[in-house]
């Protein structure tokens, strides 16, 4: 979905406007590769075993490849009797019809979520001198699609759940939010789901995932893909995948400790009290998901690179 000027404002004070910039620059999941990063991970220790040792995806790299702010309140809220979490007891549709100023058609409704088609067309592109209000309202369509499709996704993805109708009531607190610590959970969550042998499609955001790995394990990473700027995860914007692989794999413990990716990161990213999260032992929270971030401080201050043979399949 096209990212407009008119909603860049309303994306900034949510803390989003990062990942919306990454919108158009999805790139394909090579699903061979996470799935074999899958098969390593342990879900009593949030980590991904490897011959070496092991190794997981922290705050930080939520912070360096997403630019999303991980310090704040907790994205949470009641999804059971989900109406009675409503406002003064409204129903959602209710209320749904108040923030976006009409209903979708039902064929489009499927108990409390909407199919991603009808928020695409209807709120593609926002008309020419619109007001204020309409501005607000495609804004709050933009950036309900972008957490259900893009950060939050499940298995359902061509769906929007009204979970994040509270949020969207009041466009001027959704700064206050830990989005980069919610889609972690989610993403944890997600891969300890994957380990069942009875999943068969991987879930979260795969595109974080897949991005660490390519920054983390520089053997795997594509070729021609040298330049990159900030966010990380936009290096890979062109990507496709491909059946290349060697035998030999690296895993770099500090990828983001070179001058060059130091001198395009945003400074909000390096501030102090930002690096004291990225070692934190705790909790990370989206909804029901609760997921513990336990990270060995002895990573950050290695800065070795250790080269393995390790074969992924």
């Amino acid at each position: 979905m096209p990212l407009h000027e008119q909603i860049i404002p309303y994306l900034e004070t949510a803390g989003l406007y990062h990942l919306a910039r990454l919108n158009s620059q999805w790139f394909w999941i090579d699903e061979p590769l996470l799935s074999a990063f899958v098969e390593r991970w342990r879900p009593e220790t949030h980590t991904f075993h490897m011959p070496f040792g092991e190794c997981t995806i922290t705050l930080q790299d939520v912070a360096y490849q997403l630019g999303l702010p991980i310090d704040g309140e907790a994205v949470s809220g009641c999804l059971t009797d989900f109406e009675n979490l409503m406002e003064n007891g409204r129903p959602a549709w209710e209320w749904f019809r108040e923030l976006f100023s009409e209903l979708p058609p039902p064929n489009k409704v499927k108990q409390m979520t909407v199919h991603f088609t009808w928020f695409h067309e209807r709120f593609r592109v926002p008309p020419a001198n619109a007001s204020e209000e309409i501005v607000r309202i495609y804004a709050r369509a933009y950036i309900m699609m972008l957490l259900s499709s893009q950060l939050f996704a499940d298995k359902n993805a061509n769906q929007v759940h009204l979970r994040w109708l509270p949020y969207l009531a009041s466009m001027e607190d959704l700064g206050r939010y830990s989005w980069g610590s919610a889609a972690l959970a989610w993403l944890y969550r997600c891969l300890c789901h994957g380990t069942n042998r009875n999943v068969v499609n991987l879930a979260g955001p795969l595109q974080l995932l897949q991005s660490w790995i390519f920054w983390r394990f520089p053997s795997l990473r594509p070729s021609g893909f040298d330049v990159f700027e900030f966010l990380l995860a936009s290096r890979w914007a062109t990507y496709l995948p491909t059946t290349d692989a060697g035998d030999q794999r690296v895993f770099m413990w500090e990828p983001y400790s070179a001058p060059d990716v130091v001198a395009v990161v945003h400074p909000d990213i390096l501030i102090e009290e930002h690096r004291r999260l990225w070692m934190a032992v705790t909790s990370l929270i989206y909804f029901a998901a609760i997921e513990w971030h336990q990270v060995d401080i002895e990573w950050y201050r290695s800065s070795a690179e250790f080269s393995i043979s390790l074969s992924l399949l």
